[in-house]
């Protein structure tokens, strides 16, 4: 099928999943239902699947059947004590988590007749896509309804025609907080809150087709902290088991849920990727006096400790540390631009001055919504930001060239830059040797609209800027 066929035929079938615009007949797999693979420390894989069903259905395994096991119980996501009953939204339907851990050797697998995608030793193909849902927060409303305002439909179907081997997600998955407002079309019969209907609408049914694609190493942004999301986090998408008690929903024990250790992904080769968990630090900074701080320089001990594990080292989190994003003066039209993240920065500098181990060559971040490429004259590892993939997108322009002494980081001088403001697309790398990587920037579409390459710890773009949408 003509890719761009592809991407239409998901999108019409997602929109009818998501936004109520059409109904289709079930059958043993509902296409909103994906069974998909995440991995996790060492490269673990485990089958997942939520379904409104109330028994786990079973996986074969090189032909034999084996009874999935019960991730979470059927229920729905219980409010958590004295939340705002506003803020807290809907309490959603009753699903149930199912998931198996997939044996090393299995060569096929499948669920209610639909194949998984098994991961590779070593991966060549993978895509990069994170801020992937609809926002509906206080006076921010994206037109969840409508494919053209919120594309992520779109993305998934052309990432997935890309044929990837893995899919890396940087983080928030979950944007549909508060309800539509009364005669808003755009986001009409929406579900909202943090409940499993809001993160069917916003995840698992419009991203079905690349969740079906390839396996997916998913990383926790702060749209899945506690406070937020983080109770759909630990029962649907994080990859370690499920644990009472490390599940968000009571406040009193927030400080163990809202922090996971990090875990290295092989990627074959001497490359692994290092998975770390920003879901809770404050661009505002963490004082010496927040126990945050030291809970992240614990998170920067742990990801030195992987670093020794290979040779070239991926850093996958949430949060930029070497980005740079803009903010606009609503009243004389400045624009101004902010550095990475400061809490982490406090956190990660008290360790070391270059803020990761310099055995981290690459860092894929999201958060600020927009593409972004960043290499240095320092020793910072290459920065790539992939957070325009659904969520309404930054519109203030960063501008074609960062003007001297400006740094996102203290230390980190800017090398090469490239960026894409106000456009849906996904990112891709590609390996072409023991370091070196082809970087891919890409439109809702499928249309290449950027090429990089990186070389160890730098790396360069085509086009400084990309333009249009």
């Amino acid at each position: 099928m003509d890719v761009h066929l592809f991407v239409r035929a998901a999108a019409l079938l997602a929109c009818a999943l998501a936004a109520g615009c059409g109904s289709l007949a079930r059958g043993p797999a509902p296409a909103d239902e994906p069974a998909f693979v995440v991995l996790g420390p060492d490269g673990e894989a485990r089958a997942r699947l939520v379904t409104r069903e109330r028994g786990c259905p079973e996986i074969s395994l090189d032909g034999r059947a084996v009874p999935m096991a019960v991730r979470v119980p059927y229920g729905a996501i219980p409010p958590r004590p004295g939340a705002d009953p506003v803020l807290a939204g809907a309490p959603g339907s009753a699903v149930l988590t199912c998931e198996q851990v997939l044996p090393a050797s299995v060569r096929t697998a499948s669920v209610r007749g639909q194949p998984l995608a098994l991961p590779v030793p070593a991966p060549r193909r993978i895509v990069v896509l994170g801020d992937t849902g609809c926002r509906l927060k206080k006076s921010s409303l994206q037109d969840c309804n409508d494919p053209d305002s919120y594309p992520f439909v779109q993305v998934a179907a052309a990432a997935a025609a890309w044929k990837p081997d893995l899919v890396i997600h940087v983080g928030d998955y979950h944007y549909r907080e508060d309800p539509c407002p009364p005669g808003r079309a755009g986001c009409a019969g929406s579900p909202w809150g943090y409940g499993w209907d809001a993160w069917r609408a916003d995840f698992f049914a419009p991203g079905a087709a690349l969740l079906r694609a390839a396996p997916w190493v998913m990383t926790r942004g702060n749209h899945e902290s506690c406070a937020r999301a983080g109770q759909g986090w630990w029962r649907y998408l994080d990859p370690r088991p499920f644990k009472p008690g490390r599940d968000c929903d009571l406040p009193a024990g927030d400080a163990r849920a809202d922090h996971a250790e990090p875990y290295a992904v092989p990627l074959g080769g001497g490359a692994q990727l290092i998975v770390f968990d920003t879901s809770n630090t404050s661009w505002r900074g963490l004082p010496e006096s927040d126990p945050r701080r030291a809970r992240y320089r614990d998170t920067w001990r742990e990801i030195a400790r992987l670093a020794q594990g290979a040779a070239y080292n991926i850093g996958v989190d949430h949060h930029p540390l070497f980005a740079f994003g803009a903010s606009q003066d609503a009243k004389t039209g400045k624009v101004s631009l902010f550095g990475g993240d400061k809490g982490l920065l406090d956190a990660f500098g008290d360790m070391d001055p270059g803020y990761l181990p310099a055995s981290v060559s690459m860092l894929l971040s999201g958060h600020v919504h927009l593409w972004e490429q960043l290499s240095f004259a320092s020793r910072h590892p290459t920065q790539l930001v992939s957070g325009f993939s659904g969520t309404a997108e930054d519109t203030v322009p960063l501008p074609a060239a960062i003007p001297p002494g400006t740094e996102p980081a203290p230390g980190a001088v800017v090398e090469h830059f490239s960026s894409w403001v106000d456009g849906f697309g996904f990112m891709t790398l590609e390996r072409s040797g023991a370091a070196s990587w082809e970087v891919g920037v890409w439109d809702r579409h499928g249309r290449q609209r950027n090429r990089c390459t990186v070389e160890g710890s730098k790396s360069r773009c085509e086009l400084g800027q990309v333009t249009g949408n």
